[in-house]
Parts: C-alpha cells; structure tokens; sequence
C-alpha cells in the first residue's frame, strides 16, 4: 500500500453541517475504494492564491490515506463532479 494525501478546497458559503457533510462524503470515497485514513487536518478558511469561480477564500482539509495504486483515480474521477469542492490535488507521500 501507498501512503497519498489528498489536499481539498470547499466553498466558503458552507453552513458547519454542510461542511460536515461534504468532508465525510469525501471521506467515504476513499474508503469505499479500499483506502484507510490515517489523519485528517482542518486547516480553517484561508484566502486563495487567485480568485477561483468568483470565490476568494475556501476552507481547507487535508486528509492523509493509505491505499493501493488505483485509488487515487478512482477517487480524482469522482471528487470532480462535486459542486462544493472549489480545488482538490492528491499527491503520493514518500515512504
């Protein structure tokens, strides 16, 4: 197994259940896949580099998980259809 983390930016306008919400179904996805989560961090509402769809802050999470290969994939060409997430990047963690 590879250890990845996955770095995912909400939309500011979420209400904290919402937010709640879209995190576990994030979450779930890489579960779902095979993957375990080893940690999660909340990094709060940060302003953004650049204006991204006339939103200039987001709230961040990184989420550190194990898991096979494929799952990465899986999980990029899933997370792309939600509308509440403004930017996501998985990278995979050295060993």
């Amino acid at each position: 197994m590879n250890k990845y983390e996955i770095g995912v930016i909400f939309k500011p306008t979420l209400e904290e259940e919402e937010l709640k919400t879209e995190l576990e179904r994030v979450q779930d996805l890489i579960t779902r896949f095979g993957g375990a989560i080893d940690k999660v961090d909340e990094w709060g509402r940060r302003r953004l580099a650049y204006e991204i769809d006339k939103q200039t802050e987001g709230i961040y999470y990184f989420i550190t998980f194990s898991a096979e290969s494929p799952v990465p994939a899986e999980i990029e060409s899933r997370i792309r259809i939600y509308e509440n997430v403004i930017r996501y990047l998985i990278i995979r963690l050295e060993e």
